[in-house]
């Protein structure tokens, strides 16, 4: 039987359509729909890339690329932390930041806030290796609001990371100083955020205003990046913040870096010092 092939092209939301830009992926055919509560919930069956996940139009992951973006926003700042016993998930439903969070012995407790249990379900029966770890018992899944839930949680997290989509419609509160004031209130000493921050390439302005609320809440801010050949542009970012100015990341855990490292298809010791490095243009956009 010949499949049904087709482009999905990521131009159907306005500030997509704003870059003059769009990522295309050849599908074969559409597997689910659903208008959740909060968003619009689709899956596709990719010609060479697995299956996809899309939210409100734009691609969030596919089965072949997803681990550039979870290796990367979750053992970055895990390896940075001396001890990390407890960490939380800001979003995140898809489970891949949760699967990597729970790789390391470290981590006693792992809390998932995430607001669209459409999101958990379609990732249970779609994505089963993503979402593998999302009935591991170090995992405290919760169904509710995140910023609700930081807002009672005060000095309770060594690591926290905002895996959220674009900060329009529901996750519009997650870039703000408010909220970031919350989550240093959540961190305990020496204590790490960090929250994925878009394209410096095509999105530079929600970048200026991420980063700008963050320093609002945090004595030092940083940029680290990733190639996520599925998000615009291909290189996306994620912004490091410490609860202490004097944070010192190349204190990593390098003995459990060594040792795990063999088991990841991304991150590595060599990946943790480059990601750090970023251009001239990047550098100017959080200043």
């Amino acid at each position: 039987m010949t499949q049904n092939i087709t482009w999905y092209n990521e131009d159907q939301d306005d500030h997509i359509i704003q870059i003059g830009a769009r990522t295309s992926i050849r599908v074969t055919e559409k597997l689910y729909e659903k208008q959740s509560d909060f968003q619009k919930v689709e899956i596709y069956q990719t010609d060479t890339f697995g299956k996809m996940m899309v939210l409100d139009n734009c691609i969030m992951l596919t089965d072949a690329n997803e681990f550039a973006y979870h290796e990367m926003i979750a053992h970055v700042p895990l390896f940075a932390h001396p001890n990390p016993e407890r960490v939380l998930i800001i979003g995140g439903g898809d489970g891949g930041t949760a699967r990597e969070v729970l790789r390391h012995p470290a981590v006693k407790e792992c809390v998932m806030v995430e607001i669209d249990e459409e999101v958990i379900n379609v990732s249970r029966k779609y994505f089963p290796e993503i979402a593998s770890e999302l009935d591991n018992p170090r995992l405290d899944l919760r169904i509710e609001d995140g910023m609700a839930y930081i807002r009672n949680n005060e000095n309770a997290f060594d690591v926290i990371l905002i895996d959220s989509t674009d900060p329009v419609g529901i996750a519009e509160n997650l870039i703000t100083v408010k909220f970031y004031q919350e989550v240093f209130r959540s961190l305990r000493n020496q204590g790490i955020m960090v929250a994925q921050a878009e394209s410096p390439f095509y999105f530079a302005n929600i970048q200026q205003k991420l980063f700008a609320n963050m320093k609002g809440a945090f004595p030092k801010v940083q940029m680290y990046l990733s190639h996520i050949p599925f998000y615009p542009s291909g290189t996306w970012s994620f912004a490091f913040a410490t609860k202490e100015a004097s944070f010192d990341r190349q204190q990593y855990r390098k003995d459990d870096l060594q040792q795990m490292e063999g088991d990841l298809q991304y991150f590595n010791e060599e990946t943790y010092h480059a990601c750090f490095a970023i251009p001239t243009f990047m550098q100017k956009i959080i200043a």
